[in-house]
Formats: C-alpha cells, structure tokens, sequence
C-alpha cells in the first residue's frame, strides 16, 4: 500500500508518494516532531518506521505486537525520549520505545473491554508523560508515566456507545495562568463532542456543557494551537459530513462554546487537522478528497485549496 505526502502552498499538491509495504489499508500516519521519522500503521497488524532522508523515505523498523487493525499511532515529544503510542483493534495501547538494540514493547496496556480508537500524547509543556485513549467501549483512559512506572485513570462511560477520537487542549503559557487544567476534547458514536478537565491529571471531571449538533458519529476531534490567543478552538468531523468549528472566549471566563458549521461535504469526514499555527485547517473525506479552510477577519471560513487521488 501507498501513502501520499500532501503539503499546502498556493495550491495543494503531492510531493511523493511512498510504498510502504503495508499488505492491507493503511489507517494512520505520523511524522516525528522533527519531520526526520515517519510511522504507519495498517490493518495487517503492522506498524512500520520510515527514516525521512531528503526525499526519501528509509524502512527502518517493523513493529508486530498487535493482534488486530492497528488504527492510530502517535510520537511522544522527543524531550521524553523515542516513544511511540498505537492502538488497535485488539483492545490494547502499546507504548514503544526505542533503545540501542532497537524498538521494545515498553508498555502494553490492556484494560479496555473492546477496540481501542484513538491515542494522543499530551503537550509536553506540562512536563508529564500522559496519554489518552479512546476505546469502543465507551472509557477514556489517561496513562501516565509516573515514579519509573506506568499509572493509568479511567473515566468511565465518557461516550456510552464508544469513544472515537480524543485530543489534548494546548498547554497555557504563564501569562495566561500557569494553574490553569490540563483539557481533553473526546468525539463519540453518542453523536457529541465532550470536553474534560483536571487540575491533577488524576481527576477529570466533565465540562457542563455537551457539545452536540452532529447527526452520527463523531470521526474526529481535534483543539487547535493557540499560540497566544485568548480563543480556544476545537474542530470536529462526523460521518454525518459536518464539520463544526467549536469556540470558546477563554477571556470573558465564559464557559459556552459558539458553533459554527464549516460545511457539509455530503460523504463522511474522517479527519480534521490544524497546521502548526491554528490557523488553517484540513480536511479529509471519504470521497478521497483532502480540502484546506481559513478563516477570514470576518469570522468566514472558505476553502483555499483541494486536491483529489
């Protein structure tokens, strides 16, 4: 199997394509932080590790723990060191991690009753080695690396029919509130989007307000970098074809989340993306169509570029 590599200028385009040797669908990929390493993973079980050298993209890893569909992976900020989350079908999170004889197996947690969706590290500026899960059976579950060892927080029936998609919310810099709480967004099959707080990372209390409007699954979610602003946002996609901006005015210490609808797209929506800066957000359907938004100074979203394999 192949796996595009898109990027955004004036237009939309793809710069290489790269054959993986995946032998089933590819369900995720993920660059490193530095852009030199790349992981896929696929429904063959495999999760497999690219070296990136200039245009090319070096195998340099097979990873063949899990016993199902591996459907996500995400890097860990390298300040902790080379770690690797996946999640699979198989009703495990695996954290790997690379030592001088290669990729180990550091931690294969197994607490959850059905498939495990989704995997997320959270920002490093909280110092904390933490990640969230996503299962079908309806828990969240924040792992934490803690004391040498690895400690883990259930929150129970988060979604009741399932969790699909988590994201962590950017950590707040000093001038905004250094004990400000550690957020987590979840997307659901309940159709909704639930935002989660704790000021321990042991405790995570929902937020009041749900925040519904999606008519079927939720598919992804994803809290945009804030990189300052006194705005948070979170986007969220649903088989339904929507995609919703959620904001919230941190400033006014109001607790409402505005919604405005980016678009129907008329076939599900399996992802959303913010680039690095929060300001332009991608798109991915299930018509294989990827589309690029940016907001106007009018508060208006309009596309800005698309391409199509």
């Amino acid at each position: 199997k192949k796996w595009d590599v898109v990027v955004a200028a004036k237009m939309v385009s793809t710069i290489s394509s790269i054959d993986t040797g995946h032998e089933d669908m590819i369900h995720d990929a993920q660059m490193d932080y530095y852009g030199k390493r790349l992981a896929t993973c696929s429904s063959d079980r495999l999760i497999k590790i690219f070296d990136v050298v200039g245009d090319n993209h070096v195998p340099s890893a097979e990873l063949k723990e899990h016993e199902g569909p591996v459907w996500e992976v995400s890097w860990a900020h390298p300040k902790f060191g080379s770690l690797l989350a996946s999640c699979s079908y198989d009703k495990r999170v695996i954290v790997w991690k690379e030592t001088a004889s290669g990729w180990e197996a550091a931690h294969d947690y197994r607490q959850h009753d059905s498939s495990v969706n989704s995997v997320s590290w959270a920002p490093h500026e909280h110092g904390r080695v933490m990640l969230a899960c996503g299962s079908s059976d309806g828990d969240l579950s924040v792992l934490e690396f803690l004391d040498e060892q690895w400690t883990s927080v259930k929150i129970s029936k988060a979604h009741a029919t399932g969790v699909t998609a988590v994201s962590w919310a950017p950590a707040l810099p000093p001038s905004q509130g250094a004990a400000a709480p550690i957020k987590l967004v979840s997307g659901g099959c309940d159709n909704t989007v639930k935002v989660w707080e704790s000021a321990d990372g042991r405790h995570w209390p929902q937020e009041a307000v749900v925040l519904a409007g999606h008519t079927d699954w939720v598919r992804d979610v994803a809290w945009a970098p804030s990189l300052g602003s006194a705005t948070s946002s979170i986007a969220s996609c649903s088989q339904d074809g929507s995609v919703f901006i959620w904001t919230q005015d941190r400033g006014s210490g109001s607790s409402q989340w505005e919604k405005k609808e980016l678009k129907n797209f008329g076939c599900a929506v399996w992802r959303v993306s913010w680039s690095i800066t929060g300001n332009v957000l991608a798109v991915a359907c299930a018509d294989n169509k990827v589309s690029l938004w940016k907001e106007s100074l009018n508060g208006e979203w309009s596309c800005v570029s698309e391409v199509e394999e």
